[in-house]
């Protein structure tokens, strides 16, 4: 499977942006498709993941009631919806799949896509 993300960019704190995340290939081995970021200096955290096949969801403490992650199966296609952005949402952001919802979670991500850069600052 590849993952191309896309979407990323210079925005100021309060602003939104979107982030997409092509999924391509053979894709019936992951169900579960999402973001990861990582700011300088920092370790790689979880963000959000949404399982391709029901409606389950993950969201971190830190961007819950921010972020809406939402999907496209026909254009094999998900979304990161990210509002009120803040200084501390900057990062480049990884688009990353794995069998389901739980690894995804527990961070067994079985691909990886190269990432987009967010940076929020005014």
């Amino acid at each position: 499977v590849q993952l191309q993300a896309s979407g990323g960019g210079l925005v100021q704190p309060g602003e939104s942006l979107r982030l997409s995340c092509a999924v391509s290939g053979f894709t019936l081995d992951y169900d579960a498709i999402g973001w990861f970021r990582q700011a300088p200096g920092k370790e790689r955290e979880r963000v959000s993941c949404i399982s391709m096949s029901d409606t389950s969801t993950f969201y971190a403490d830190s961007v819950k009631d921010r972020f809406t992650i939402s999907r496209d199966n026909a254009e094999n296609t998900v979304y990161l919806q990210m509002n009120d952005l803040k200084p501390e949402d900057t990062a480049v952001y990884y688009c990353a799949a794995a069998i389901d919802s739980l690894a995804w979670v527990g961070g067994a991500v079985g691909a990886w896509g190269p990432g987009t850069l967010v940076t929020v600052s005014s």
